[in-house]
């Protein structure tokens, strides 16, 4: 097999955007007759006409509308890697960054990260929006900038990770509650009222595994979407939450936590983001400030 001519992927990609051979040649300084020599070497290597004559148009083929979002990405990837690093002045820097993450990651890092923002770069603005879902489209269409997550098999494996800090799950009461006065065997913990954290609805959760595994069920009495409802619940009520220890430290004021007597494996929080913005200056040194104030051993926030 040839080995393919991989400058026809920038003339494929202004093509595609074009959807005309006299405008795709004038955009790339080519005589008319040049670029459609290089269209016919495209429709050859791809094996598909790529652009038919509709009229007095073109119109795409169903194969080039399949590509065009491929090699649009693929032309933006070789385009950042053959771009020299550029130093930024971030006294000087005007951009806006939207960092997406469960709730308790703001309240435990964002004054801290703010701050830093605002010392080093008073130009940046960051907005904070909440993470629903796992879906890495935000990511992909840029309407995010960076996102925090647990990595595992449903993360979109063309996004962009880092580690962050590992957390683990805890138990949370009321500072007064029955449970606050020593340790919690299994029975006690079992006897009591549960708050089930599920961000899509599920009903069956990672302690109800863990419980059945040990021939042991919970009553969980309250379905909540997040961490802050259910440690809300469990502040006012003799309901038992269960939370991401780091995550939530500052939402914990005033409550009392303790191990689960069923434990539940470690997790790693990442920072992710879109392969797009891997060589960006200004979006390198943002993922830099995340990492530093919230990796394994940074000071305390």
């Amino acid at each position: 097999m040839p080995t393919p001519d991989l400058n026809l992927l920038l003339t494929l990609d202004v093509l595609l955007s074009e959807g005309s051979v006299a405008r795709a040649a004038e955009r790339l300084h080519l005589s008319p007759s040049a670029m459609s020599r290089a269209l016919e070497r495209l429709r050859r290597a791809t094996g598909d006409p790529l652009l038919v004559r509709a009229g007095r148009g073109l119109v795409p083929t169903p194969r080039a509308l399949e590509l065009r979002q491929q090699v649009g990405q693929l032309v933006e990837q070789a385009q950042a890697a053959l771009r020299p690093a550029e130093a930024i002045d971030l006294g000087q820097l005007q951009r806006t960054f939207t960092l997406r993450s469960r709730d308790g990651f703001v309240e435990n890092f964002g004054p801290a990260l703010i701050n830093r923002l605002r010392r080093q770069a008073p130009g940046v603005r960051l907005h904070f929006v909440p993470k629903l879902d796992r879906d890495s489209t935000p990511l992909r269409n840029a309407s995010v900038d960076l996102e925090t997550a647990v990595v595992d098999a449903d993360t979109s494996p063309e996004l962009r990770t880092r580690a962050l800090f590992r957390d683990r799950f805890i138990g949370v009461v009321r500072a007064d509650h029955p449970l606050s006065k020593g340790p919690v065997s299994l029975d006690d913990y079992v006897a009591g009222e549960h708050i089930l954290v599920s961000h899509q609805g599920h009903v069956h959760g990672r302690m109800e595994e863990a419980l059945q595994a040990l021939g042991r069920t919970r009553e969980v009495v309250a379905l909540v979407s997040g961490f802050s409802a259910a440690l809300a619940l469990a502040r006012g009520s003799e309901l038992i939450a269960m939370v991401p220890e780091r995550h939530t430290s500052n939402l914990r004021a005033g409550l009392h936590a303790f191990e689960l007597p069923a434990a539940l494996p470690e997790m790693t929080i990442s920072l992710l983001w879109h392969p797009r913005m891997e060589a960006d200056p200004a979006h390198r040194w943002l993922r830099q400030c995340v990492h530093e104030l919230c990796s394994d051993g940074a000071a305390p926030l």
